[in-house]
C-alpha cells in the first residue's frame, strides 16, 4: 500500500517506540504542529488493518499501535521502503524542491510539493523563496502565476548550467539516491549502473553516452581523473537529453571565436560525430565548443605535452606565472619551492583547467573547502595573494573554491620542504570489508590511483585480522564497524569522499615517517602467519559453540527456523542460513540413521564465523518427526563465505571425523552437558592444532 511521507513517519516514530506516547511528542518528533498530527491520525486505522494491526488512543495514557510483532515488523519495513529523506530537515527539502523544479520546468501547483514533502503550503512558499536566490544565480527565474503554478524561466544554457551544478554538489549525498535509489557509478572501465540522478538524467541515455565516449578511447579522456571524466559525461548526457527535447542552446558565435581548433577540438568533434551516430540526431556546433571547453577544463592523472610549437610557447608563460605565483606565496621560501619538480609539475596539471575555468566562467566544487580554510587559515590567506597574481592574469575574479584547492597543492609542497631531511618509507595498510573481496577491493584500487607509490595496500576480511597482520601493518582502512585493536582503524564511506581521502593523506604523513613496524615477511613470517589464522579459527569454533535442545516433534523446517534465530539476530541472516542448509540437504540427505545423528554442514553468507553447534531435544531421547529416522543428535557446522575458506573446512572436516572415530567425544555429546562437549571438542582440536604445526615444520 502507497503511504504518504507525513503517515510514514507516524508509524515510524510509534512503531520504535517501546509504550504510549502523547501526541505533543509525535508531532516534536516529525517536526509538525500537534493539529496536523491529529489530523493525519484520522485516517491511519484504514491502512493498519491490512497488516492485522489497530490504532489505540487512550485519554491519560497515549497513543500506540497494537497487533502482532510480526504485522508490525511488516509495516515498519514497508514505511522505510519509500523516500529516505526526513522531510523535518529544512536543508535537505530545499535540495530535494530545487531537484524537483529542475526536473520538470512546466508549471505545478503549491499543492503538489507539498503532498510531495508532506508539509504545508506555506512551508512550500517560504522554501521557493529561500532556493530563489540559488537558481538566479544561474539566471534561472522561478516564476508564480496565480491560478495556474510555478514554474522555471531563463535560457537553455542557464538550465544546463544549474542542473550541472546540482548535480556536482550533490552526487555524493542522499539528496539525489536515497530519495530514488541506489547510488550511481560512472566509471571508464565499467559501463554506467545506478540510479537515474534523482530522475533528471536518464539511465539509457547515460549508458550510451558512455559507451561512445568508452569506445572512442582517446588517450586525452582516459588520462582524465575520474571525477573529470565523470563531469564531461554528466556534460553531455544533459546535453543529449536537452536536444532530444528539442532545447537547444542559443549559437552566438561568441565562444567559437575564442576557441582555436586544436587537438581538444579535434577531440570534441570526433565526440560529437560518434553521438549523432548513436543518437540519430544532428548536434549544433555551439555543443562542440562546449564540450571542447569541459575537455580542455578537465583535470589530468599527468601531464601531457602537445608537440605543437604554439603549445611549448604557451607552457613557457605558463612557466612564468607560476614563478609569480610562488614568489607571491613565499619570497623567503619560494627559491626552494621553485626547485621541488613535483609541486612545479603538479601546479602546472592544475593551472591548465584553471584558466580555461576563469576565463569562462565555469564552476567548480570544492567539498573540503570549509575543512582547509578551518585547518590551515595562514596558508590559506597566503594563497589568497596567490590568487591576485592569477586575476591579474586573467582579468576574471578567483572564487575561494579554486583558493581552496591552490592552498592543498602550496601546503603539500611545503610539506615535502619541511620533511625534505626525513626519512620517507611506504607506508603498510590494510583495507577491510566484511570478506575481503568485494568493496576493499574496490577501494583499494582507487586508493592506488590517489597515493601512487606511497602505500603497500592488502585487502583483508574483518575476519582475516590476525595478531602477526597486525603487528606489521601501520593503519587499517574499514569500511564496516570493527572492534577497536592496537593498531590505528580509519572509518570510511566505501566510496571514498574527499574528506574520507584527506584522513588517509594524514595518517600516511605521519607513518611515512616512523620506523617500519615489520622488516618484511620471510618463510617463518609467513608460517607464523598461518599458524595465528589457524589458531584463530580454532579458538572462534570453541568459544562460540553453541548446545541448544527443541521440542521432540519439531519438524524439519520447524528446525531450520530454529536453527537460523539461534544463530544470528539479524532476520536476514536468519534467512539465508535456513536457505542455505535446505539445498544443502535437497542435494542429499544429510540425516544419517546409521549413525544416529544428522551433520547439517554447509557455506553461507548466514554467519561470519566458522559455527558449530549441537542440537537435542528436550529430553535427550529421539527426535519424534518421520524426517530424522529416529536419530537423537543434530550437528550444525556453517562456514562463511570468505577467505578462509580452506582452513575453515579443514577444521570442520576434522571435526566430522571425531563423530565417527572418536567414541569418547559422542558419549559426552548424548549425555547433553554444554560444556562437557565444549570440554572434549576443545581437548581433540588441541590435537589437531599440535599435528597442523608439526607438519608446518617438516
Amino acid at each position: 500500500m502507497e503511504f504518504t511521507p507525513r503517515m510514514r513517519q507516524i508509524f515510524q516514530v510509534l512503531l520504535k517506540e517501546p509504550s504510549a506516547i502523547s501526541v505533543k511528542y509525535l508531532a516534536e518528533q516529525i517536526g509538525v504542529s500537534r493539529r496536523t498530527v491529529q489530523r493525519e491520525l484520522e485516517y491511519i486505522s484504514a491502512p493498519l488493518q491490512e497488516y492485522g494491526l489497530a490504532f489505540v488512543s487512550k485519554t491519560g495514557v497515549g497513543i500506540w499501535i497494537e497487533g502482532s510483532e510480526e504485522g508490525k515488523q511488516q509495516l515498519l519495513a514497508d514505511s522505510m521502503a519509500g523516500d529516505g529523506y526526513d522531510v523535518s530537515n529544512r536543508e535537505e527539502r530545499r535540495k530535494r524542491l530545487i531537484l524537483e523544479i529542475l526536473k520538470e520546468k512546466g508549471l505545478r501547483k503549491l499543492y503538489y510539493y507539498s503532498s510531495q514533502f508532506g508539509v504545508s503550503e506555506a512551508t512550500i512558499s517560504s522554501d521557493l523563496e529561500a532556493v530563489e536566490g540559488w537558481l538566479g544565480a544561474y539566471g534561472l527565474l522561478v516564476s508564480r502565476k496565480p491560478g495556474s503554478g510555478i514554474s522555471v524561466e531563463g535560457s537553455e544554457e542557464s538550465y544546463r548550467r544549474a542542473i550541472r551544478a546540482f548535480i556536482d554538489k550533490n552526487i555524493d549525498t542522499k539528496v539525489l539516491w536515497e530519495a530514488y535509489g541506489e547510488e550511481p557509478v560512472i566509471s571508464r572501465e565499467k559501463k554506467y549502473h545506478g540510479s537515474n540522478m534523482g530522475k533528471i538524467l536518464d539511465n539509457e541515455i547515460m549508458g550510451r553516452v558512455i559507451e561512445c565516449l568508452h569506445g572512442i578511447g582517446h588517450d586525452r579522456m582516459l588520462n582524465m581523473t575520474e571525477n573529470s571524466y565523470r563531469g564531461l559525461v554528466i556534460h553531455i548526457s544533459i546535453a543529449i537529453e536537452r536536444m532530444i527535447k528539442h532545447e537547444v542552446v542559443e549559437d552566438t558565435g561568441e565562444w567559437r571565436q575564442r576557441i582555436t581548433e586544436d587537438g581538444d577540438y579535434r577531440l570534441a568533434r570526433l565526440i560529437v560525430e560518434q553521438l549523432e551516430k548513436e543518437f540519430g540526431i544532428a548536434i549544433p556546433e555551439v555543443e562542440v565548443s562546449y564540450i571542447c571547453l569541459h575537455i580542455k577544463g578537465a583535470k589530468h592523472e599527468r601531464i601531457q605535452w602537445d608537440e605543437e610549437k604554439t603549445l611549448e610557447i604557451e607552457s613557457r608563460e605558463m612557466q612564468r606565472l607560476v614563478n609569480d605565483m610562488i614568489d607571491a606565496f613565499d619570497p623567503e621560501q619560494g627559491y626552494l619551492m621553485k626547485q621541488d619538480d613535483g609541486f612545479i609539475q603538479g601546479l602546472l596539471a592544475h593551472l591548465q583547467p584553471t584558466l580555461i575555468r576563469l576565463m569562462y566562467g565555469m564552476q567548480i566544487q570544492n567539498p573540503v573547502l570549509d575543512d582547509i580554510k578551518d585547518s590551515y587559515p595562514e596558508m590559506y590567506r597566503s594563497c589568497e595573494k596567490v590568487a591576485k597574481i592569477l586575476e591579474d592574469y586573467t582579468g576574471k575574479q578567483v572564487p575561494e573554491q579554486e583558493i581552496g584547492f591552490l592552498t592543498v597543492h602550496f601546503g603539500a609542497a611545503m610539506v615535502r620542504l619541511e620533511g625534505r631531511k626525513e626519512e620517507i618509507r611506504k607506508v603498510q595498510a590494510g583495507v577491510v570489508c566484511s570478506s575481503g573481496i568485494g568493496i576493499s577491493r574496490l577501494m583499494s584500487s582507487k586508493l592506488e590511483k590517489v597515493f601512487r607509490g606511497r602505500m603497500q595496500l592488502t585487502a583483508y576480511g574483518k575476519n582475516d585480522i590476525t595478531p602477526y597482520i597486525a603487528s606489521k601493518t601501520d593503519f587499517f582502512i574499514s569500511s564496516i564497524p570493527m572492534e577497536q585493536l592496537d593498531v590505528p582503524i580509519v572509518f570510511v564511506n566505501p566510496l571514498l569522499s574527499e574528506g574520507d581521502i584527506e584522513k588517509i593523506r594524514q595518517m600516511i604523513y605521519k607513518y611515512e615517517r616512523l620506523p617500519k613496524k615489520h622488516n618484511g615477511a620471510d618463510e617463518f613470517s609467513v608460517q607464523l602467519e598461518e599458524i595465528n589464522l589457524m589458531a584463530a579459527q580454532i579458538g572462534a569454533v570453541i568459544k562460540h559453540m553453541d548446545f541448544f535442545k527443541v521440542d521432540n516433534h519439531i519438524s524439519f523446517g520447524e528446525l531450520l527456523i530454529a536453527i537460523g534465530e539461534k544463530l544470528s539476530p539479524y532476520s536476514d541472516r536468519q534467512e539465508m542460513i535456513r536457505e542455505d542448509i535446505l539445498r544443502r540437504e535437497k542435494i542429499a540427505s544429510q540425516v544419517f540413521a546409521e549413525f544416529g545423528f544428522a551433520l547439517l554442514h554447509t557455506r553461507t553468507k548466514g554467519v561470519t564465523r566458522p559455527e558449530f553447534s549441537v542440537c537435542m531435544t528436550k529430553d535427550l531421547g529421539a527426535f519424534l518427526h518421520p524426517y530424522f529416522k529416529g536419530i537423537k543428535i543434530v550437528f550444525v557446522m556453517l562456514i562463511p563465505i570468505d577467505d578462509n575458506i580452506k582452513v575453515n573446512t579443514d577444521i570442520m572436516g576434522y571435526i566430522s571425523s571425531m563423530m565417527i572415530e572418536e567414541y569418547e567425544f559422542m558419549d559426552v555429546v548424548a549425555k547433553g552437558d554444554k560444556e562437557e562437549i565444549r570440554r572434549v571438542l576443545s581437548h581433540n582440536l588441541k590435537k589437531y592444532f599440535n599435528r597442523y604445526i608439526g607438519k608446518l615444520g617438516t
